[in-house]
């Protein structure tokens, strides 16, 4: 087995082509990354190593224009490949799902010319991205400085922080109503530079390996042109601009999913090769057992389900990403109410699935070497993100009500 303690150097020679063949890579990368996954964990070193086999394999411009070297795929085989990664290892599918997002971010909310721009930029060089961009914080404030803006804040998380080339700012321009059209203005900037400064306080139960501790953001300058979705200082809005959080909540919904599948895969090879049968159950092997059959079939049952509408959801979306200039409130409204329906049973599906495979493991699989709680701390962690209770609220709104979520930061 080739880990990331003993791979060469360039493993992958070749770059996929087809959605197959790029999944068929995820699975190659998700085999490496859970080779040790349990004691990488344990030490909680950053993971450059993991980012760096990332970049190797290519996922990292799964999303780029091909003409400039990327995978020119599109969202739904991504949340796939992120599902494949976070089998492996969720902090790591964590990443490359956040990083996949901020580098849509160009797409998301810039110009035509700036969407080239960054895309080209970002594939050539695989930057890869992260994110201070937490709307619960006070928000970072931007001067308007003549021909360049001039960023300063703090903010509590920036996932991706000391292992990203570069890394996404938002913030309310000085005097201005923050819910005011181009009030809030992004922008990518390099992440090593004087004027960012990670903290490395993230000590967290869950998700220990994603680099999402604080950021202190002081005198960062961004010239205006590439303040993402203004012209001559005036902003461009469109419905697409608030797809982050669909997109994002899909996301979410990918790792949480691939956490949970690589929880209940890797507790089936141990019940299979070492759980005891019960000493009182009449059975030779524990996999003859009918409580061990009734439980992991009615875990894979769960998952499966919930994996397949998350497909769904991920296919539904398409339509809009491919025509992000004409996407219309009532398109984006209803591909939001969706979304929260598969994250609401996604979160409900891995809480279950990384807590009751215990059942199936014996007392023995609570070893702190094997590392099987580390499934539930990650999917703990994150799912408590946003509560799941407002997203079901969305959907019964739109059930009884008809109503359509209005654009937040969470919804």
């Amino acid at each position: 087995m080739t880990t990331l303690e003993t791979r060469p150097e360039t493993r992958f020679t070749t770059v996929p082509v087809t959605p197959e063949e790029w999944l068929a890579r995820a699975r190659e990368v998700r085999a490496i990354l859970a080779e040790g996954a349990a004691a990488r964990e344990r030490a909680g070193a950053t993971p450059y190593a993991e980012v760096e086999l990332l970049k190797d394999a290519g996922l990292v411009t799964l999303l780029g224009p091909a003409e400039h070297g990327g995978g020119g795929q599109e969202w739904p085989l991504a949340y796939r490949v992120i599902r494949e990664v976070a089998a492996g290892d969720g902090s790591i599918g964590q990443l490359l799902g956040y990083h996949l997002l901020w580098f849509w971010a160009a797409r998301l909310v810039g110009t035509r010319e700036q969407i080239e721009a960054v895309e080209a930029e970002a594939t050539r060089n695989r930057w890869f991205f992260g994110g201070a961009v937490n709307p619960r914080d006070e928000d970072v404030v931007i001067r308007d400085a003549g021909d360049h803006l001039v960023y300063n804040g703090r903010k509590s998380f920036s996932t991706g922080s000391k292992v990203s080339d570069v890394t996404v700012l938002e913030g309310v321009l000085d005097g201005a109503d923050p819910d005011a059209p181009g009030a809030h203005v992004f922008a990518i900037v390099p992440s090593r530079q004087p004027g960012i400064v990670f903290h490395d306080d993230w000590d967290n139960i869950g998700q220990r390996l994603t680099e999402s501790g604080s950021v202190t953001i002081s005198e960062v300058q961004v010239p205006w042109e590439q303040a993402a979705g203004f012209r001559d200082k005036a902003f461009e809005p469109r419905v697409y601009t608030t797809l982050n959080v669909p997109t994002i909540q899909l996301v979410f919904v990918s790792f949480y999913l691939g956490i949970a599948r690589g929880a209940l895969e890797e507790a089936a090879e141990y019940t299979r090769t070492r759980t005891r049968p019960w000493l009182h159950g009449g059975q030779e092997r524990a996999v003859d057992e009918p409580y061990q059959l009734d439980l992991y079939g009615d875990l894979a049952s769960k998952l499966w389900a919930v994996e397949a509408l998350a497909d769904a959801v991920a296919e539904e979306g398409l339509a809009i990403h491919r025509s992000a200039w004409d996407v219309t409130p009532q398109q984006r409204g209803e591909h939001e109410v969706r979304v929260a329906a598969v994250k609401a049973r996604a979160t409900e599906v891995a809480l279950e699935v990384t807590s009751r495979v215990f059942e199936g493991l014996g007392a023995r699989a609570t070893a702190t070497e094997l590392g099987f709680d580390r499934f539930w701390r990650n999917v703990r962690t994150h799912t408590l993100h946003d509560p799941v209770a407002y997203k079901r609220r969305e959907v019964g709104a739109f059930l009884l009500r008809d109503e359509l979520p209005e654009p937040t930061w969470y919804s």
